[in-house]
This record gives structure tokens, sequence and C-alpha cells, in this order.
């Protein structure tokens, strides 16, 4: 027996309603991934099926190959600028590292003349042109790469430039602050003092400058120096007054190692707060080393690369879930969305 017309009719409207499904809907998976079953609305005529008109609004359904695209590409790309940002390659070739910045922004660019062209076609009448994921995917990857050179940039700045500038500095053992003058160890970045070594409280200061910027000499034996050129430092962690200094383990007398400091912006202000020292105290300050007052100074050093890794990781699985959250939104807005 041969099948009736409405049988055939609503196969064919499956058929077409289940390819829909399996494309995906809108947008990069291609003009014809829509609804087709919604524009057909068939009517008994005469004995014979006509087509009729669309007889209502089509909801865009969830396309997961964009979806997915637009989860991975930008956080895939903030990955990889902030690493080139945040690790040696910036610090030994830099001129690799924002070539590597470059090429991100020229996957922004690109991604943004995709969505332009998009629109385009969508405002000449292209009724199958749907332009939401590639502005999204514009929009997220501008955000990825702003947020990756951002995050890369003071990574490397507060964490990972200190520890690769310490680091090529040379390590020094048993330095006698009252016998070596600053001069011969300007090349160290890792120091250990002699047992006797310790900070001399009386003739700690600080200078105001929005922050206080804490100074302290580094003194060994019960004389006066000729020259005080090693000083512990730190950043408001004292009153700005005299004979106040509480940064770091300067309570601990079994102390005797410093860090060398590696922050350039910092060391004008520390040179001011010495030269308020000599003024105050009487006391000289030939070549004035800044130090970090730690118990092993190898192990403070490491900190730095350290504390560099895991905001690096923070920032990876931040934005990845900032990503998702996003792409998550955007797939229920998109589906609300009549075409």
């Amino acid at each position: 027996q041969a099948a009736s017309p409405v049988s055939y009719y609503r196969a064919h409207i499956f058929v077409f309603s289940f390819a829909s499904m399996l494309a995906g809907g809108y947008g990069v998976a291609g003009p014809h991934a829509y609804n087709y079953a919604d524009q057909l609305h068939y009517y008994p005529q005469g004995g014979d099926f006509e087509k009729g008109v669309i007889s209502r609004p089509m909801r865009m359904r969830l396309n997961l190959v964009a979806a997915v695209l637009c989860l991975f590409v930008p956080w895939v790309m903030f990955c990889v600028v902030n690493a080139a940002l945040t690790f040696s390659i910036h610090y030994r070739a830099p001129a690799n590292a924002y070539s590597i910045v470059a090429l991100g922004f020229l996957l922004v660019v690109g991604s943004g003349l995709a969505a332009a062209n998009s629109m385009k076609r969508k405002l000449q009448g292209n009724m199958y042109q749907n332009h939401t994921w590639y502005v999204f995917l514009f929009v997220t990857s501008l955000l990825a790469w702003v947020l990756a050179v951002v995050i890369g940039r003071a990574n490397f700045f507060y964490n990972t430039q200190p520890f690769y500038d310490a680091g090529n500095l040379g390590s020094y053992s048993l330095v006698d602050p009252a016998k070596v003058p600053g001069r011969q160890v300007m090349d160290g970045g890792r120091i250990t003092f002699t047992a006797d070594s310790k900070l001399d409280m009386g003739k700690a200061i600080g200078f105001k400058n929005v922050d206080t910027y804490c100074v302290v000499p580094i003194t060994s034996g019960q004389l006066p120096l000729s020259t005080y050129d090693f000083w512990a430092v730190g950043m408001n962690c004292c009153d700005g007054g005299t004979g106040d200094f509480k940064c770091a383990m300067y309570n601990n007398s079994k102390v005797h190692g410093g860090l060398r400091l590696m922050r350039s912006d910092l060391r004008p202000f520390y040179r001011l707060a010495v030269r308020q020292a000599e003024s105050t105290y009487n006391i000289k300050a030939i070549h004035p080393l800044f130090v970090h007052w730690v118990d092993d100074p190898s192990a403070a050093l490491e900190s730095y690369e350290q504390e560099g890794l895991k905001n690096y990781l923070l920032g990876m699985y931040g934005h990845f879930a900032l990503q998702l959250v996003l792409v998550i939104f955007a797939s229920v807005a998109f589906s609300q969305i009549a075409v």
C-alpha cells in the first residue's frame, strides 16, 4: 500500500528537523543550519499539499562547534601571550616575546574582520547569515589579549624579572659589614653575613612619599663603622620616624641573610631614606646596597619564581572559568533570539 501524502510530508519535515539539530543552528555551522521544519506549514488544498508561508519566528539553536571554538580560542591565546610575557623568553629574548604578543593581536584583528564581514552580509539581507558568535569571538578574544598583556607584564615585573635579575648576580658568604665595603660586592644578589651581624635599630629611619620606605643599617661589632654600606629595606613597615623598623624578619636574631633589592623603581626612594639617615645620625654610606633581611637568600630567591608560576596558573584557570561562564551566558542569550 502506497504511503499517504500526509505520511510523506511528515517524514520530510522530520528529516530536515533532524538535520538541523545535527548542524547546530546558525553561524559557524553554515548558512543552512537552521530549523527548516519551522518554515514549512502544509495544509490540504484540492487534494494536494502545498508549501505554506513561515508561520512563526524561529529561534536560533545552539551551535556546539561555535561554542567550543569560542571557549578555547580566546583561552589558548590568553595562556600563550601570558606565558610569553611572564617567563624567561621575555627576559632573554624580549623581541621574540613581543612577536608572540603581536601574533595574538593579529588573531584578534582577524576575528574582528570576520565579525564585521558577517554583520555586513546580514545587513545586506542574507537571511541565512548570523553574526552573533563571530562578534562574541572577537570581543572575548580582545578581552583575553588585553588581560594577558596586563597580567603577564605585571607578573614579570613583580616576580619573574627580580628572580632572573638576582639569579644572574653572584652569591657571597660570611660578609662582615664592618670590614667589607659595599663596592666589593656590588655584583652580589644573595649575601650571607657573619654570625655577629645585626640590624642597628638605633639608626633606622623611614622616608615618606605616598608609601613609607624603611631602611636600617646592617652592622657588626660594637664600634661605629666608617661607612654603612649594607641596608635592610622594606616598604610600609615603619612609622617613618627614627629608630623604627618592623620589616620582614627584623626580630629574629638568627637571621643573617640578605636578598638584593632588584626593583629599580624603588631604589631612588631608599637612597633618599639613606641620605636622611646620614643627615640625622651623622654617618656615611658611600656605596649603599639594599637587601631584604631573610634567613635563607636562596630560598627567598626561589619564592619569586614560585610566586610567578602560581600567579600564571591562577590566571590560566581563572580565565578559563571566566570564558566558560561567558560562553554559557552567550549560548542562553543567543538561543532566545528570534531570526
